[in-house]
């Protein structure tokens, strides 16, 4: 099953090796990781989507809390939550294609960034689902590059993450 991990941690030189190498060490993958400082700026706040059992969660949680840089961590999957990624796609926009290019941002509610006489860059963002339908939709041989930030989390409502 798919988990969003969200942890508040120390913003100091390591930190983040540890909690990968934790990862490694262990043979946990980490399908995206995303990670900024805070308001605060001592402390950062991480957002890792990993796939698990219940019981694997649970043991990759407790390691998570055994790192002495780690301040808070919770499985957002627990609990109603908002996830959004950014995607950044280049693609061919030349011709005829142009108009195509630009009804399909349209549609996935994407804005041009960048045009060129050749192409167009698309910024996207939602959940990964709604950016892999996108690039989905498209012929594969108009994507010339793309880059996505990978998931960012947070509990709706009242709960927050806090030190």
């Amino acid at each position: 099953m798919r988990h969003v991990i969200s942890l508040l941690l120390e913003n100091e030189p390591g930190a983040l090796s540890r909690v990968v190498g934790l990862f490694s060490a262990r043979g946990y993958n980490i399908e995206s990781l995303t990670v900024a400082p805070t308001e605060d700026a001592s402390l950062s706040r991480m957002t890792i989507v990993t796939r698990g059992s219940d019981d694997v969660i649970e043991q990759i949680t407790k390691h998570l809390n055994r790192l002495i840089e780690v301040v808070k961590v919770i499985d957002l999957s627990d609990h109603p939550h908002i996830e959004r990624e950014l995607m950044l796609i280049k693609v061919r926009a030349a011709g005829k294609d142009r108009e195509e290019m630009k009804r399909m941002a349209d549609i996935f509610r994407g804005r041009i960034i960048d045009v060129t006489d050749a192409s167009y860059t698309i910024e996207l963002t939602g959940d990964s689902s709604k950016l892999d339908a996108f690039i989905a939709a498209l012929d594969q041989t108009a994507i010339l590059e793309t880059v996505r930030t990978g998931s960012s989390g947070i509990s709706r409502g009242e709960r927050v993450l806090r030190a």
